[in-house]
């Protein structure tokens, strides 16, 4: 069975973030100013904080593509940190140590949990990996997947719910030192019926998705479809009635309350995705804490941050979809090649009402 996969690494304000994507068949044209497209837009959005002024993400594949197409072997990316010269010392991988510690562990981050279980004395050495600078070799992986999906016909987007009044809530919040979170939707458009699988439990794709949208930092609830609201209904309020039109020869549904996913498979309406991020757990008017060295009770500390990231975090969220469905595209209709893939592809589909 074909396998899509990959890694990623590198610091927050270490010399450079580093993806492998392995799995991507040959033959997919890559859209380079797309990809950067996208890097671009995670950098943006109403609430965002200093970081960004510095940083302006370019993503460099210097593996698996050849004249702006796959060639079947894994693909890597890198993205320079410009900020590195500013923390050269504090960053180093060897040589002696440098700067002051982190000690006042944040509430709400990984810095505690982190420096328990690693055994650190220095929550920069879990702070630098857990920060959300990580997503930016994620939306470049998601870029790839969506040159691959954009060939086999199938589309992602995103957006952020109530987006007036939550730039009004964060004004707000900065005026006060305070941060607050936000609710995006992605909508996956195209996507054949028959995706994931109702066998195992980790091949069902709604699993899968829900999956990929919690790994983002800072997300805390994920719905597909109706979601929550299914509890509070009838099943004749909830359940999407199946239709055939003789003409077209296609099986289709007058409404989507299942998200496009039904016992863990595609069912070939648009895949619908929502996702609840929580506040950023930094504030510029620091919460208690205590002083991992000390034990006492101090202000958490404060690194350069943002007021609201939700827009940056629906592109994360976009190439996290990008990958769960290219993932389980690559599964089903397998392939060594594109052309391979959209021959399985087309005959599935004819065979299929």
């Amino acid at each position: 069975m074909s396998k899509l996969r990959f890694m990623t690494a590198g610091e927050s304000h270490g010399p450079q973030l580093t993806a492998i994507l392995e799995g991507i068949p040959a033959g997919v044209k890559i859209n380079l100013e797309k990809l950067n497209e996208d890097l671009f837009r995670r950098q943006q959005g109403y609430g965002r904080g200093g970081r960004m002024k510095i940083e302006s993400d370019k993503a460099e594949i210097v593996s698996g593509v050849r004249f702006s197409e796959t060639i079947g072997s894994p693909i890597t990316l890198i993205v320079k940190n410009r900020d590195f010269e500013n923390w050269r010392e504090r960053m180093s991988a060897f040589g002696e140590k440098s700067g002051e510690k982190v000690t006042a562990v944040r509430p709400g981050h990984a810095d505690l949990n982190g420096v328990i279980k690693y055994k650190r004395e220095d929550a920069r050495d879990i702070l630098e990996r857990s920060s959300a600078r990580e997503t930016t070799m994620r939306v470049a992986i998601g870029g790839i997947c969506k040159d691959f999906l954009r060939a086999c016909n199938i589309f992602v987007k995103s957006q952020v719910e109530n987006y007036e009044e939550l730039k009004i809530k964060i004004d707000e919040a900065k005026s006060k030192g305070d941060t607050v979170g936000g609710i995006f939707s992605i909508i996956v458009e195209g996507v054949p019926i028959g995706l994931g699988s109702h066998i195992q439990w980790d091949r069902r794709l709604d699993a899968k998705i829900a999956m990929a949208m919690m790994s983002i930092q800072a997300i805390k609830g994920v719905e597909i479809g109706a979601g929550f609201e299914c509890a509070k209904k009838f099943g004749s309020q909830i359940h999407d009635e199946i239709f055939y039109n003789e003409k077209e020869k296609k099986i289709y549904r007058q409404t989507n309350r299942a998200g496009g996913i039904e016992g863990g498979m595609s069912n070939g309406e648009n895949i619908i995705i929502r996702a609840a991020m929580k506040p950023i757990p930094t504030l510029m008017k620091p919460l208690q804490t205590i002083d991992i060295e000390t034990k006492k009770a101090v202000d958490a500390s404060k690194e350069r941050s943002d007021t609201c990231a939700v827009e940056a975090a629906a592109v994360v969220g976009e190439a996290m979809a990008a990958f769960v469905i290219a993932q389980a595209m690559i599964e089903k209709f397998g392939g060594d090649s594109l052309s391979d893939m959209l021959d399985f592809i087309n005959i599935y589909k004819s065979k299929n009402f």
